[in-house]
């Protein structure tokens, strides 16, 4: 949970989030979502005990159709708010700001991600022209029996041999580095995102 919401505020924001309508948990989690800018959402575990609680109180209330609860705000959820119209403004204030350092800090893993990123790209360019010189100047490699099947399987054994090198020298250039758990962290959302790119190629 984000350090704004510490001290019992998020029950606060919660019941000035139904004061504008009923809501179920999802929407919620969304609305706060959606508040952050998509960089922090709550989980079901952190916003529907709290609900309960809020129930428990007689601040809230729920209908429940379809599987699904829905919650409202009472009388009494309402004469808190007004009783606490202070902390909310403050509150609110708290949020615009936290969320402003939020995508400041967003902004400078980006620039950290494409440095990082640059200098990926510019050290495999280098140890593959480093490899291909030393194989140069040692002797010639051994002519590659061509695949039977034709061009195609050309293709298939030239992309098996890429693939192959660009996983050893991933690893050795990240073990090497010693990567940072936030550039980890988003190194591993690039490949996600290589291999969603890749399936959605072959679709």
């Amino acid at each position: 949970m984000t350090a704004v919401f510490s001290h019992g505020r998020l029950r606060l924001y919660l019941l000035k989030l139904l004061d504008d309508g009923p809501k179920h948990g999802y929407e919620l989690i969304r609305l706060l979502e959606d508040r952050f800018l998509g960089l922090y959402a709550p989980s079901a575990g952190t916003i529907y005990p709290r609900l309960q609680r809020l129930e428990a109180e007689g601040l809230v209330s729920h209908t429940a159709a379809g599987g699904r609860k829905t919650y409202d705000i009472t009388d009494a959820g309402r004469a808190e708010l007004r009783q606490r119209a202070g902390e909310l403004t403050a509150l609110e204030a708290d949020i615009a700001a936290s969320v402003a350092d939020l995508s400041t800090l967003a902004g400078e893993i980006r620039s950290e991600v494409r440095g990082s990123v640059r200098d990926l790209k510019r050290e495999l360019s280098e140890a593959t022209r480093q490899t291909r010189r030393t194989r140069w100047e040692t002797q010639a490699p051994p002519p590659r029996p061509t695949p039977a099947g034709g061009p195609h399987d050309v293709l298939l054994d030239e992309f098996d041999k890429r693939l192959a090198a660009f996983t050893t020298e991933v690893g050795r250039l990240v073990r090497a580095r010693q990567f940072s758990d936030t550039q980890l962290r988003t190194a591993i959302r690039l490949l996600d995102g290589a291999l969603d790119g890749l399936r959605r190629l072959l679709r």
